[in-house]
């Protein structure tokens, strides 16, 4: 790829839909996207810069990161935010960049789950890494059994009144978990912006109490794994192919692919092929049908895959014939391991 001076394609916001968070002012594009995978220290800096590139290009102006994607862990911030400096700096007002803190970070007792001296610690080396002054939203990563709700709650409050973050965020968080979280902040004047969750045609039991939470608190809704770690995909139907997530990643592995779940997955791939697109489209789409999601949250290896799922907002909106043809083959669970 070019290494002259990145100008960002004038027609990006042309195509590309924007929905809103919940009851705020904030708007994110139908597909964000998620440097949880392939921007870690072990992958090229081309193809980094050239997807983060066409990202913008293709109005997806929102970087999900965390500060523990990688690997190593931070690597994926470093590397977004020698990108930004690069390529999108002068950019930075029509950008999101959000970031995460919950997980194992550094050794002891305040590199890990919910404390406010983890978050805010945590915080802040995020923003070194990735070069900036703040970032749109901060997320607390995971809800820790051990540390009370509203000490992680403050925390998140104090990262927006710093001007660190500009929104706050949660992820993982159960329905009763969230209901509070959603009371104390807003107690505390910083309402809940988004909360991030898995979710996919293979993953629904956020339908039960998650999202109609979300819905009557007013609070957005990003879901990652909207593919179920690639599941959703034509990529297993006749074989693993070698080299693929499912012979090497921990989120992933061969036993998951059934008679069952091969059977589901190819009736799915014909209703795609029926409109034209492919699965993983299809995917996409479908958790974004009616208003219950804000953004469907994708990872990239290349930039014409990006390209690719980006498409899938091009499609007619699904038939309420086909969410129902849909429907008896959308189980949850089906992706898991027989």
């Amino acid at each position: 790829m070019t290494h002259d001076p990145y100008v960002a394609n004038a027609a990006r916001y042309d195509s590309m839909q924007y929905r809103r968070s919940g009851r705020s002012g904030l708007k994110l594009p139908g597909v964000s996207l998620g440097l949880w995978h392939n921007f870690g220290g072990a992958n090229h800096d081309d193809t980094m810069r050239e997807i983060v590139r066409t990202a913008f290009d293709l109005g997806v102006t929102h970087y999900d990161l965390a500060n523990n994607y990688g690997p190593p862990p931070g690597s994926a911030e470093e590397n977004f935010g020698r990108i930004f400096a690069q390529d999108l700096k002068p950019y930075r007002d029509e950008i999101l960049v959000s970031t995460k803190a919950g997980y194992d970070m550094w050794p002891g007792p305040y590199g890990d789950f919910g404390s406010r001296k983890y978050l805010l610690a945590s915080l802040d080396q995020s923003l070194g890494r990735m070069g900036l002054d703040y970032v749109d939203i901060f997320y607390h990563h995971r809800p820790d059994p051990e540390t009370p709700i509203e000490e992680s709650m403050m925390a998140l409050d104090q990262a927006v009144r710093s001007g660190k973050a500009l929104y706050a965020g949660i992820s993982n968080y159960g329905p009763e978990a969230t209901r509070e979280a959603v009371r104390i902040l807003r107690e505390l004047g910083t309402p809940l912006l988004i909360h991030q969750f898995a979710y996919s045609m293979y993953q629904r039991g956020p339908e039960e109490a998650l999202i109609p939470t979300l819905e009557d608190e007013g609070v957005g809704s990003i879901v990652f794994s909207p593919l179920a770690q690639g599941m959703l995909t034509d990529r297993y139907l006749n074989g693993v192919p070698e080299g693929s997530r499912a012979t090497h990643s921990r989120f992933l592995s061969e036993n998951q692919i059934t008679d069952t779940y091969l059977e589901r997955t190819r009736a799915l791939n014909d209703i795609a092929k029926a409109r034209g697109q492919s699965l993983a489209q299809l995917a996409v789409q479908w958790v974004l049908r009616g208003d219950h999601v804000t953004s469907a949250l994708v990872g990239a290896s290349s930039a014409q895959q990006l390209r690719t799922t980006v498409a899938s907002l091009d499609f007619a909106a699904l038939t309420d014939e086909e969410i129902a043809a849909i429907e008896p083959l959308a189980v949850d669970g089906t992706h898991r391991q027989g």
